[in-house]
């Protein structure tokens, strides 16, 4: 395929890009969008197909007949394969059944008889996002990118919904500026050769929870050892997260298996009741072949640290900028063990875990059963029998409860079996949002409410799509900022055949009050040590996050003194600095500052972004 550089571009793992017809006004957009760095992959016309960045390793091209595809990210097709499946290629609709078996996590875009297709992973952990721009309809991987050529602005109603704590489905697919619409996980994009119409075309569903957990042990175990095999088999350095937890620990026994040589990180934890070293060395015992390298755990950067500082440029705010610090600080020293790409365990908790909220159906279905499991959890996670019964005799349709959630935004944090058995934790807003922030969220919400569909009927199915959704809208900016630090993050668990994998076990068998994350063990087991597998816990870091909180004070004082939220009328500055002057008060518990952090840090960083660069000196 003919491709045109203008500079060396985007190192691996940092792909992003937007995607045009095979038209000429489309074309004259087109060069609107090349930048310093920018990459061009043309139609067999000449025009620009592909514009943006990416690196040789994360893009695999094909061309046969009237046919052009193009995987972007990691997948271990090669070209020759994806050309045949090019050259078969007669409806667009065909690539559902490419796009649902091919191993990995990346972007698919293909164009036949001048029309395109443009998808992400159902994860949500890469996402399409489309705009009309001068008549023509721009596909891209990032939201701000469209933005920035629309002109527009950051939508201050947008904003007041990302004050929400949690946001809800659908509104956290909401891009931050209006003009630009989003492409939903589970539906491919695709523009007529008019460049004009559009259409969202559903490709996944998710798996029907009906397999046994003796069925599903090989199916998971064969997913997971194949989206790992998918990062490790070029061979060279690659580093795993092992923290001790079931989940990293998998990962790297996994990775320890393929021809890449591994370097297992652990930060112990501070707190002296974590036991997170512990687990980790009895795992490195067992691996003798790889090198561990533990960190001082003093050295760990604390929650909160660094927020004055951060200049990624991020599409939406993202609660991960809490803990960025602490995520990339590993990173440098990797690099210099000769590291390529980091593993991580992340999504574990996600996919080989369940909402207790499939015992809402289940308690109907099989109804002893149900009962017997309920007993387990209301002793495991201390559920009042009241409201345990209120949860349960809950019947709301999702769009209900999302409107009683409008009317309920300034109430108490629910009660943990409320969230637990039912649709999810509804949203809140705190002391500190105005009441024009909180009417515009409260609009917001209504009008959601109006047509609203949850992920699934089966409130437990989409409680969990609701969570990984909301774990890969993090994870998809730390991994930009990882690959910006160079060393890309991968995190196998959230590839979509591990997903459906876990997701087709019996809910009554994932999630369990007798037994911590059956399915990993059961698929785990002749690979991981079965004294590894034991571990029925996992470190919490409340103590980092309270430390963080007391220790960065003067940089939340900081972020408060002159706050853009403040600016824009969304929230009462004055309340923020008294919080930030007493860290301990119990009113800083349970994240509730998060949602606000994250989007004051990125007006900042779109603040940063639109300052003029000083040239450098020659």
């Amino acid at each position: 395929m003919t491709e045109l550089h203008e500079s060396a571009g985007a190192g691996p793992g940092d792909a992003h890009f937007a995607v045009f017809t095979d038209r000429e006004d489309a074309a004259a957009v087109a060069r609107s969008f090349s930048r310093n760095g920018t990459r061009i992959l043309k139609h067999a016309s000449g025009r620009p197909w592909l514009v943006g960045q990416w690196h040789d390793r994360d893009i695999v091209t094909a061309r046969a007949g009237r046919a052009a595809v193009a995987v972007v990210g990691c997948c271990p097709i090669d070209a020759a394969e994806l050309e045949r499946r090019a050259g078969r290629l007669r409806d667009l609709a065909e690539l559902d059944t490419l796009a649902r078996s091919l191993p990995g996590s990346f972007h698919l875009v293909a164009a036949l008889d001048g029309r395109l297709r443009v998808q992400g992973t159902a994860s949500g952990l890469r996402l399409v996002f489309h705009a009309g721009i001068e008549g023509v309809t721009v596909a891209a991987t990032r939201a701000d990118v469209l933005a920035a050529a629309l002109g527009n602005d950051p939508d201050e109603e947008q904003l007041a919904v990302r004050l929400l704590w949690p946001v809800p489905h659908p509104l956290a697919e909401a891009p931050m500026w209006r003009g630009v619409m989003p492409v939903s996980p589970h539906d491919a994009l695709i523009v007529a050769p008019d460049g004009r119409t559009v259409r969202h075309s559903r490709w996944w569903t998710p798996p029907e929870p009906v397999r046994t957990l003796a069925d599903s042990a090989p199916l998971v175990r064969e997913a997971l050892a194949t989206a790992v095999d998918a990062r490790t088999r070029q061979g060279g350095v690659v580093s795993c997260d092992l923290s001790g937890g079931l989940d990293s620990t998998s990962i790297c026994f996994l990775a320890a298996r393929s021809p890449a040589r591994v370097v297992a990180s652990t930060w112990p934890g501070r707190d002296p009741a974590d036991t997170d070293l512990y687990w980790a060395e009895q795992a490195a015992r067992s691996l003798p072949e790889i090198e561990h390298v533990v960190w001082d755990a003093d050295a760990s950067p604390l929650v909160y640290t660094d927020l004055l500082s951060i200049d990624d440029l991020l599409d939406e705010p993202t609660i991960g900028v809490m803990d960025r610090s602490r995520v990339l600080h590993h990173l440098p020293g990797m690099a210099e063990r000769g590291s390529r790409l980091h593993l991580t365990g992340i999504g574990g908790d996600h996919v080989a875990w369940c909402s207790e909220a499939y015992y809402h159906r289940l308690l109907r279905t099989r109804p002893p059963f149900a009962l017997q499991q309920l007993r387990g959890f209301r002793a495991l996670w201390q559920w009042p029998l009241g409201g345990t019964v209120r949860a349960l005799a809950d019947s709301r349709p999702y769009g209900k409860w999302l409107a009683d959630s409008s009317r309920r935004l300034r109430d108490p944090l629910s009660a943990t079996v409320s969230t637990s058995l039912g649709w999810g934790m509804p949203p809140r807003l705190f002391d500190w949002v105005t009441p024009d922030a909180e009417r515009a969220a409260r609009r917001a919400l209504r009008e959601a409410a109006a047509s609203a569909v949850p992920h699934h009927p089966d409130r437990g199915l989409h409680a969990d799509l609701e969570q990984i959704r909301a774990c890969t809208r993090i994870i998809r900016q730390w991994d930009r900022m990882a690959a910006r630090a160079g060393v890309p993050m991968a995190s196998p668990f959230l590839d979509d055949r591990v997903i459906e994998a876990c997701l087709a076990v019996r809910p009554s068998e994932r999630v369990t009050p007798w037994q911590y994350k059956p399915v990993l063990s059961a698929a785990m087991s002749g690979i991981v040590p079965d004294a590894c597998l034991r571990r029925t816990n996992k470190a919490a870091a409340s103590m980092d996050a309270a430390n963080g909180l007391r220790e960065h004070r003067a940089d939340l004082l900081a972020l408060w003194d002159d706050s853009r939220l403040e600016q824009l009328g969304l929230v009462d500055g004055a309340a923020l600095r008294r919080l930030a002057e007493r860290p301990a008060t119990p009113e800083l518990r349970d994240a509730v500052l998060y949602s606000t952090i994250a989007a004051e840090v990125w007006l900042r960083g779109l603040g940063r972004a639109a300052e003029p660069r000083t040239p450098a000196s020659a």
